[in-house]
């Protein structure tokens, strides 16, 4: 597809990424039911939450950040979106997969950025790998317990 295909269908830019935004919010949301994040025992959520992401991840590497005009439909979603993930990381320290002594958010990060991280810097990786490897380093750091 050409960019004059893509402007007939799309009469910005930024009707371009909303669209673009739009349909990896649809792809999150799919996930984050298929995953089952307050329903299913907790570890088996978050690996299954890994596995699901990473090809959605993969399929629209668009950063929210990009999107310009503050559509506020988009944005709605997009919070409902990330309060629901937060509420399951809050849930992860809850039930005491994860410390509760680090700062505000630390944990969400660190998995969105190992999210990233097995998604982008190593797309060789199957999906079911690639959630075994974030879980564990998620889990239990990469030191050697050395101390």
């Amino acid at each position: 597809m050409d960019r004059r295909t893509v402007y007939r269908r799309f009469a910005t830019r930024e009707a371009l990424l909303v669209a673009l935004f739009n349909a990896k919010l649809d792809a999150g949301e799919q996930v984050l039911d298929e995953a089952r994040l307050m329903e299913a025992p907790v570890a088996v959520a978050l690996h299954r939450y890994v596995e699901l992401i990473l090809p959605v991840s993969r399929q629209w590497p668009v950063d929210f950040g990009r999107l310009e005009s503050g559509d506020d439909a988009t944005e709605e979603r997009r919070q409902r979106v990330r309060s629901r993930l937060d509420a399951f990381v809050d849930r992860l320290v809850a039930e005491g997969l994860l410390r509760s002594d680090l700062p505000p958010g630390w944990g969400r990060a660190t998995l969105d950025q190992l999210v990233s991280l097995a998604a982008h810097r190593f797309p060789d990786l199957e999906p079911p790998q690639a959630a075994d490897l974030v879980v564990d380093t998620l889990l239990n750091g990469i030191g050697a317990n050395v101390r």
